[in-house]
C-alpha cells in the first residue's frame, strides 16, 4: 500500500489528483528493487503500470566469486543507509503518448502520487495545463504541449527502493522532461555516488569459514590455530549502470581483517585484539604445521576453561573495506561493511593435541 494523502493544492486537476492520494491498494503493480533493472521496453520505455518504488538500475557482478555460500555485508556505520530516493528517466515523449493512448491512464506520476484516468495525464502532459508538485512548497510544474514529441529526451520519474522511509518524501516533483542523455540538475538527480550506494545492498561476499587446528574440540590452556589458504578471500566488484543516463558506478569490496570473539571472557586470542590481517594473497595467518603446538599463532585463540554441556560460540567476521568509482572519474568510500558467522567450539580439559 502506498502513502497517499491530501495536501493544499492549486489547480483543478491538482484537486482532481487530490482525491486518489486517500490510502489505498496501489493500482500500479508491485514494488522493490530490482537487480536486473526495470520493465523497459526496447525504446527505453518504463511501463507507468512499474510501481516507483521499481528502479530500472543494472546491477551485476563483475569481479570475485560468484558461486558457493554467499550473502550482503552490515554497514559497520549502522547510521549509514542508502540514497531513500532519487529521479530516473522513464519515458519518451511517444512513450508517454502511447500509454496514454492505450491504457485507461493509471499510473505512478511520482513516489507518493498516482493518477488513475487520462484526463489527468492530457492536461498536463498533452494540453500543456500547469500541476502541482507533491512537494513541500507545493510548486508549479508547468505543463506541455503534445508530449514534447520532437523535442527528444526523456520524462523522469521520482523513485524510492522503500516508499515508508520518509525520507522518501525529499523527491516531490511530479514526472518531468530533460533532454536527450543529460542529468537534471536538481535535488536528489542521480550521481554515480547514488548508484554506489544503491548497489552497496547487492554486493555479495563469501560466508566465513575458518579452518582450525586442532580440529574438532580444542584443549585447555593449548592454542587454536586459526587461518585461511590463499585466494579464499578477494575483492568483490559489482556495477551499476542507470540506462539513458551514462551514468555508472563500480562499488569493490575488499577483504582486510579477520575478527574473532571467542565466545567467552575466558579465553585469549592472537593478536590480543582479535584482528587477524588478511594478507595481500588473500590468506589469513599462518597453517599450522607438525611441531608448532607450543607456539603462539600469528592469528588464532586460546581457551582457559572447559566447556560444560553447552560449546562457546566462535564468532568470525570478515571487514571488507568498499569504495567506488564511477562515471568522469567520480569516487569515494561508503562504510566498512562486515560479514558474521559462528561456530560451535568445544574445549575439553585433556592437555594433548595431535602434532
Amino acid at each position: 500500500m502506498k502513502s497517499r494523502y491530501l495536501m493544499p493544492v492549486l489547480t483543478a486537476a491538482s484537486l482532481a489528483s487530490a482525491l486518489l492520494w486517500a490510502p489505498q491498494a496501489s493500482a500500479v503493480g508491485g514494488g522493490g528493487t530490482n537487480d536486473t533493472g526495470g520493465d523497459a521496453d526496447n525504446k527505453g520505455n518504463v511501463s507507468a503500470y512499474a510501481s516507483a518504488t521499481h528502479s530500472q538500475i543494472k546491477v551485476r557482478q563483475v569481479k570475485g566469486p560468484t558461486s558457493g555460500k554467499r550473502g550482503n555485508v552490515a554497514p559497520a556505520n549502522t547510521n549509514w543507509k542508502p540514497p531513500a530516493c532519487w529521479y530516473e528517466p522513464v519515458f519518451t515523449p511517444a512513450g508517454l503518448k502511447e500509454f496514454v493512448d492505450k491504457t485507461d491512464g493509471n499510473g505512478d506520476v511520482g513516489i507518493h502520487e498516482s493518477w488513475f484516468g487520462k484526463d489527468l495525464w492530457t492536461k498536463h502532459y498533452d494540453e500543456g495545463k500547469p500541476e502541482t508538485n507533491f512537494d513541500d512548497e507545493n510548486s508549479t510544474a508547468e505543463g506541455y504541449k503534445n508530449y514534447n514529441i520532437g523535442k527528444g529526451g526523456y520524462f523522469w520519474r521520482s523513485v524510492a527502493p522503500d516508499d515508508s522511509d520518509p525520507e522518501s518524501w525529499d523527491c516531490g516533483r511530479i514526472m518531468f522532461w530533460e533532454p536527450d542523455r543529460q542529468v537534471p540538475k536538481i535535488p536528489h538527480a542521480p550521481t554515480p555516488e547514488t548508484l554506489a550506494g544503491y548497489a552497496y545492498n547487492q554486493v555479495k561476499v563469501p560466508e566465513t569459514e575458518i579452518e582450525l587446528k586442532p580440529e574438532g574440540k580444542s584443549t585447555v590452556n593449548l592454542p587454536t590455530w586459526i587461518w585461511l589458504d590463499k585466494g579464499t578471500f578477494q575483492d568483490v566488484t559489482v556495477r551499476a549502470e542507470l540506462p539513458n543516463t551514462n551514468l555508472w558506478a563500480e562499488t569493490t569490496a575488499k577483504p582486510v581483517a579477520l575478527h574473532l570473539e571467542p565466545g567467552t571472557e575466558d579465553a585469549e586470542t592472537f593478536p590480543a585484539s582479535g584482528e587477524c590481517k588478511i594478507n595481500d594473497d588473500g590468506s589469513i595467518g599462518t597453517p599450522f604445521k607438525k611441531g608448532d603446538a607450543d607456539r603462539t599463532p600469528p592469528c588464532g585463540i586460546e581457551y582457559l576453561r572447559a566447556t560444560s554441556g553447552a560449546p562457546y560460540q566462535l564468532k568470525a567476521s570478515i571487514t571488507w573495506q568498499i569504495s567506488w568509482e564511477g562515471t568522469g572519474g567520480a569516487k569515494g568510500d561508503l562504510p566498512d561493511g562486515t560479514f558474521e558467522t559462528t561456530q560451535d567450539m568445544n574445549v575439553q580439559e585433556i592437555q594433548s593435541i595431535n602434532r
